[in-house]
């Protein structure tokens, strides 16, 4: 799933653009974002730190990786990697 700090008409909107099929949650108030501690100063203005999570049932963070870029992005084989690791060690 996604999370944006946009309102929902505007997270709908851009999830329809570009033809997203996944779960696109919005978060205007951005309390998720920080609940798991992702707030990122750019330029003086908060915002939310592209992230990727692997969280459990009871919402503890298992696995993430930050990054200062929003385009850059961790490889889906790595996250993958990071869950059979997860997997393996229950």
């Amino acid at each position: 799933m996604a999370l944006s700090v946009d309102p929902v008409a505007v997270t709908r909107a851009h999830s329809a653009k570009h033809g997203w099929t996944y779960t696109f949650l919005a978060d205007p108030e951005a309390r998720v974002v920080r609940r798991y501690d992702l707030q990122h100063d750019v330029g003086g203005k908060i915002i939310p730190r592209p992230a990727e999570l692997l969280i459990d049932p009871t919402g503890t963070v298992r696995w993430r990786d930050l990054t200062d870029d929003f385009r850059v992005r961790t490889r889906p084989e790595t996250v993958i990697a990071a869950f059979d690791q997860l997997a393996a060690g229950r």
